[in-house]
C-alpha cells in the first residue's frame, strides 16, 4: 500500500469512528447524559421540564424571584432504557433493573382487561415467568413500591374523565407497554360487596410493598394520574392490576443513612444529603421555595446549595417498615425528626410534605394546569369516606394538594376519596447527588462539542500523513532532480 493510499484509509476509519460515535449515543446505545453509575439507589429524574406558577406554566424564574427552585430548574439522571433484542425486556441503565416490556400476562401481544391480575395472581405470576425462563431469566420478582415507582414520570398530564384529549401517561410509554382503564369492565367489588366497574383511571399497577398498618392494602402507582395509594389486596374485593415483573439489582431502593453529626443525614445509596429536621411549620408551595432560598442565604446547616426536592427523591427516604398506628412515627428512619400534627380525625399524626414537582393537570375544558403539586405523605394519608376520617391511602402515598387557597374550604377533603387537604405542608430540604440548575431553554446537542476529540484526531492524523507524503514526493524529486537539490 503506498502512502497515499496509506493516509485515504486512517482517513475514512477516523470518519467512521466519529459517525459510528456519535449514532450510538443518539440511539441510546452509549449515552452522552451522565449517570451516576456509582450509586446502588440511582435516582431518575422526574422528566419534568416545564415551571408553573399556582396555576399555569411560566418561564424559568430567576434566583431570588418567585417560585424559583421547582423541580424543571435542575436535571438529574435522565431515564436511558435499553430494548432487548427479542423485544421482551427493558434494561434500565440509570437503576440497574430489568423489567417486563409490557403488562401483557397472557402474552397475546396486546393490552385488554384479560392481562391483570388480582394480588393473589400477580404474587404467584414472578413463578410462571421464571419457570419458562421469560426474555432468558429466571429471577423475576414483584417490584417493590420504590422500584416501580422509579419508572413514573412526572412529564404526564393527570386526565379528566370530563375531557376526551389532553392526557398524557406518567410512563415512558415509547419504551414500556401501558393501557388506561378498561370502562365498563370489571373493578372488583366494594367491601360491602357491590360490584364495581372500571374507570378510565384504573391503570393501577401492583407491588408487593404492603401497608404495615393494612396487610390488606399494597401501594400501587398509578401511572394514569401520576400518584402512589393504597389499594386493597382482599380476595374478597377481587381488585384487578397491572402487573409488570423485574429483575437486577437487589440493592435499589434499600437506604443506607448516615448521622453527619451536623444535623444533616447522608443517604450513601443515593449520594444525598438531606436536612435532619423539617421546616417546623407548614407553608404553601410558593412559601416552600421561597423558604428554600431564605436558607440557603443563611447558609443553612454550612450550605447553601439547599433544594426543595422532587418527588422522586423525596419518596426516597420513606420508610415503608414504619407508620404512626405500627411504630407511633412518622414513616421515616427515626435518625430524622418530624414535626407533630393533629389530623382531621383527632389524632396525634404527621404531616404532608411538599416537593418541588408539579402535578400537571387538566380542567373540564381541556386547559392544562398547574393548581397543584406532589406531596409525600410521611403520616396517615386520610380521607373522608362513608362520614368518618380514615387512613385510606396509608403513610407513604405520594398524592398532591393545591398549593394555594385555604384548608377550611376543603371541610371533606377532595375526590372520591375525600382526599384531605392541607395546603400549608412542612418542608425538608436536599442537596447534593448530580442534580444541576437548568436554563429556561434546554440546550441543544451540540455535535461539535461532541464529535471535537475525534475531529481534533483526525486533523492531527490527516496533517501528519500529509506531511509525510510531501516529504516523501519532494525526496523522490530530489533523487530525480539531483540540481534541485539545496546545497
Amino acid at each position: 500500500m503506498n502512502t497515499r493510499t496509506f493516509a485515504i484509509v486512517i482517513t475514512i476509519l477516523l470518519f467512521s469512528s466519529c459517525l459510528t460515535a456519535f449514532c450510538l449515543m443518539n440511539l441510546g446505545i452509549v449515552s452522552s447524559t451522565s449517570t451516576t453509575g456509582v450509586t446502588n439507589y440511582a435516582i431518575v429524574d422526574t422528566g419534568q421540564n416545564n415551571c408553573y406558577d399556582n396555576n399555569f406554566e411560566i418561564s424559568y424564574p430567576q434566583s431570588g424571584q418567585a417560585f424559583y427552585g421547582q423541580d424543571a430548574q435542575f436535571s438529574g439522571n435522565q431515564p436511558h432504557y435499553i430494548l432487548s433484542a427479542d423485544g421482551l425486556t427493558v434494561y434500565d441503565n440509570v437503576t440497574g433493573l430489568t423489567w417486563m416490556q409490557s403488562p401483557d400476562t397472557n402474552f397475546d401481544g396486546s393490552l385488554t382487561h384479560d392481562d391483570k391480575l388480582t394480588y393473589q395472581n400477580a404474587l404467584l405470576f414472578p413463578t410462571t415467568l421464571n419457570t419458562t425462563a421469560y426474555g432468558g431469566y429466571t429471577d423475576w420478582r414483584l417490584p417493590t413500591v420504590k422500584e416501580l415507582y422509579s419508572l413514573i414520570m412526572h412529564s404526564g398530564v393527570d386526565l379528566n374523565p370530563e375531557a376526551s384529549t389532553g392526557t398524557t401517561p406518567f410512563i415512558d410509554t415509547s419504551v414500556f407497554g401501558f393501557a388506561y382503564g378498561f370502562i365498563g369492565e370489571s373493578a372488583g367489588s366494594d367491601p360491602g360487596g357491590t360490584p364495581m366497574t372500571e374507570r378510565i383511571i384504573d391503570s393501577q399497577w401492583v407491588t408487593h410493598t404492603l401497608y404495615v398498618a393494612k396487610t390488606d392494602q399494597m401501594f400501587g402507582v398509578n401511572f394514569a394520574d401520576g400518584r402512589i395509594k393504597g389499594y386493597p389486596v382482599s380476595v374478597d374485593i377481587g381488585k384487578p392490576y397491572h402487573v409488570l415483573c423485574v429483575r437486577g439489582n437487589p440493592s435499589y431502593g434499600i437506604n443506607q443513612f448516615v448521622d453527619n453529626g451536623d444535623s444533616t443525614i447522608t443517604d450513601e445509596a443515593t449520594d444525598l444529603m438531606w436536612a435532619q429536621a423539617d421546616s417546623g411549620s407548614g407553608l404553601n408551595w410558593e412559601e416552600a421555595l421561597t423558604w428554600v432560598q431564605e436558607k440557603n442565604t443563611e447558609n443553612y446547616l454550612g450550605y447553601n446549595d439547599w433544594r426543595l426536592p422532587n418527588a422522586k427523591e423525596l419518596q426516597s427516604i420513606v420508610d415503608y417498615s414504619r407508620s404512626p398506628d405500627t411504630t407511633g412515627s412518622a414513616a421515616i428512619d427515626p435518625l430524622f425528626t418530624c414535626t407533630q400534627i393533629t389530623n382531621p380525625n383527632g389524632q396525634a399524626d404527621y404531616g404532608f410534605y411538599w416537593t418541588s414537582t408539579t402535578h400537571v393537570g387538566q380542567s373540564p375544558e381541556g386547559i392544562i394546569d398547574g393548581n397543584d403539586a406532589n406531596y409525600v405523605a410521611f403520616g396517615r394519608a386520610m380521607g373522608y369516606m362513608d362520614n368518618t376520617w380514615v387512613d385510606v391511602h396509608g403513610a407513604g402515598c405520594q398524592r398532591s394538594d393545591p398549593k394555594s387557597g385555604n384548608p377550611a374550604d376543603y371541610p371533606y377533603g377532595r375526590g372520591p376519596q375525600g382526599d384531605a387537604i392541607h395546603i400549608y405542608n412542612y418542608i425538608r430540604v436536599v442537596r447534593g447527588g448530580i442534580a444541576e440548575p437548568v436554563d429556561d431553554v434546554l440546550t441543544p446537542v451540540n455535535i461539535i462539542e461532541l464529535l471535537a476529540p475525534y475531529i481534533g484526531l483526525t486533523i492531527l492524523l490527516a496533517v501528519t500523513v500529509t506531511a509525510v507524503v510531501f516529504l516523501k514526493k519532494r525526496k523522490r524529486n530530489t533523487e530525480l532532480n539531483p540540481s534541485t537539490a539545496i546545497a
